[in-house]
């Protein structure tokens, strides 16, 4: 598994991993991070596992206890399941070094937790923590491996792994007869509910019922009871007493009851294979990472699932929250979660890095800047070499402009515009040529100016050219001094045409073009620096940083 292969390799290296796991529900990020525990505890180190809640935790403990039970690995959990007496004493070994493994709440992240030799944190269902929960517990240990686990990473952590700072490992093949959801958008109807329940019932399964308000849970209860009287419910939700609530699930666990009434406490990582309906009341609610993970507590075996997301009525609901359901209803195929968490970034924009909002737009230098700004950093941190952008100032003797009788509508003007300053390649340029004579016509001189000149620009820009100055009967080309252009093409070319070609101390190249028009001048430069493009991409042991030396 590759993704396994990425994390025993970054705890190999000096540098502390942090590595975001994304896979979809069930593919086996819990499997990925057993081994990484256990690769941590063969090397004397201990591994804590962070998870949202009690209920996760403990199947975790239990997950992990069968793994390990035929190994000299102490492991032990930490949550409200347990009195304040056990929790003082679990303290104490683990800061002892007697626990190999805790796995917790966020009890684990209160100040009186300390660890003997903390050498791996796990964050399972990471947008169920906020930035201060994740960082407290990188701040236990300051070279402590770091590995999130998510079906769903949230804007700000994707955005993240996208631009560099954090790595990446996907995890794409489903379990073999993994099934996608049906998922089905709707009103809180009687009838669908009751005929969801049954099917269900026929085929000797179980139904969660996610109703997230525990104030009016106990009227939901009855309706339900009422509604389908052959179900046996239960009630699950997170202001139960610990034991009640242990009781709960380990009876619906152990298939006592067929119905489950729960808040969306059941959202983090329950793995219940017979479970294989659930119906999610106001889904309008919910984000669209809750919304995902709480689908996918259905569909965990070879039966076929379904998924039905009960709002008011489309027109009570805002238009993000729609675009949510609707983004969830799209994409049910298996492997979505990663296409969903594209969906989220687009709709709630990527927050902010060094501050704690976790989505949100940037709106102060606009999203293309504060990437391009991003990736510069990432790139000085990373000691790679970083030069300063350049855009070339060009001083040319026509128009240039998309005229406003040839694209009537100013704003796609704009539109081109704003293209043609992006592209990166003459195949953009002249794929947009096309699109514009496709569109609107043979193409007025101005316009057709325009794109020869972003065509320039792109040369100049390669070459880190500062200026280019085409008036009269010369060219001055004025170099940046970080160009990787070789100081001694540019010498041989005064050499050989001392009568056409000057090279100043400042970095200036002056073409001497003669007297033909400016077509012919814009042609000859155009030349001259594709010359310079194409030899510096062959120029072997001879090239370096632009330079007075050998001029």
């Amino acid at each position: 598994m590759d993704a396994v292969r990425d994390v025993m390799t970054d705890m190999e290296k000096l540098k502390s991993m942090d590595r975001l796991i994304c896979g979809d529900v069930g593919y086996g990020k819990t499997e990925v991070a057993i081994r990484a525990a256990f690769k941590a505890v063969m090397d004397g180190k201990q591994a804590a596992v962070l998870v949202p809640t009690t209920v996760l935790a403990q199947q975790h403990y239990q997950t992990f206890s069968e793994r390990f039970q035929h190994y000299p690995v102490i492991i032990d959990i930490l949550s409200r399941f347990k009195g304040r007496n056990e929790q003082r004493e679990t303290l104490g070994k683990l800061k002892e070094g007697k626990i190999d493994i805790i796995i917790g709440t966020h009890r684990l992240l209160q100040r009186d937790v300390a660890f003997r030799d903390l050498g791996l944190v796990v964050i399972d269902e990471e947008h169920r923590f906020g930035v201060s929960h994740k960082e407290r517990l990188k701040q236990l240990r300051k070279t402590v491996d770091a590995m999130t686990l998510t079906a769903t990473p949230i804007p700000r952590t994707l955005h993240m792994s996208l631009t560099g700072i954090r790595d990446l490992s996907m995890i794409n093949t489903p379990p073999e007869d993994r099934l996608s959801i049906r998922t089905f958008l709707g009103r809180f109807d009687e009838d669908i509910i009751r005929q969801a329940i049954l099917r269900e019932l026929q085929r000797n399964g179980q139904i969660f019922f996610v109703h997230n308000r525990v104030q009016n849970i106990s009227a939901m209860a009855r309706f339900l009871k009422q509604l389908v009287p052959e179900a046996s419910l239960a009630i699950a939700h997170g202001q139960m007493k610990e034991r009640d609530l242990e009781r709960v699930m380990l009876a619906f666990m152990r298939k006592e009851h067929n119905l489950l009434l729960c808040t969306s406490i059941i959202e983090s990582g329950l793995d219940i294979p017979t479970a294989n309906t659930i119906i999610i009341n106001h889904a309008e609610r919910f984000g669209l990472a809750e919304l995902y993970q709480l689908r996918g507590r259905v569909g965990r075996s070879k039966y076929q699932a379904y998924a039905f997301l009960l709002v008011p009525s489309e027109a009570s609901i805002s238009g993000d929250a729609l675009k949510r359901l609707r983004a969830l209803q799209e994409l049910s195929e298996l492997g979505s979660g990663l296409r969903l968490a594209f969906q989220d970034l687009e709709i709630r924009g990527a927050g902010n890095m060094l501050g704690p909002a976790q989505s949100g737009h940037i709106a102060a230098v606009g999203y293309e800047m504060y990437t391009r700004l991003l990736e510069r950093a990432v790139r000085q941190f990373k000691g790679e070499k970083v030069l300063e952008d350049i855009t070339p100032e060009m001083k040319l003797p026509f128009a240039t402009f998309i005229p406003d009788d040839y694209i009537c509508d100013p704003h796609q003007r704009l539109v081109f515009y704003k293209r043609l300053s992006s592209a990166r390649s003459e195949e953009e340029i002249d794929d947009m040529r096309e699109e514009l004579v496709d569109r609107f016509g043979p193409i007025p001189p101005p316009a057709l100016n325009l794109l020869e000149a972003i065509k320039l620009k792109q040369l100049l820009t390669r070459l880190r050219v500062r200026k280019l100055n085409l008036s009269g009967e010369r060219a001055v080309i004025a170099f940046d001094e970080s160009s990787e252009i070789s100081p001694q093409r540019i010498v041989g070319l005064v050499q050989e045409n001392s009568d056409r070609f000057q090279f100043t101390p400042s970095f200036e190249l002056i073409l001497s073009i003669g007297k033909g028009g400016w077509q012919e001048s814009f042609g000859k430069t155009k030349s001259i620096l594709e010359e310079l493009v194409q030899f510096s991409k062959s120029r072997g042991t001879q090239s370096g940083p632009l330079a007075l030396e050998g001029t």
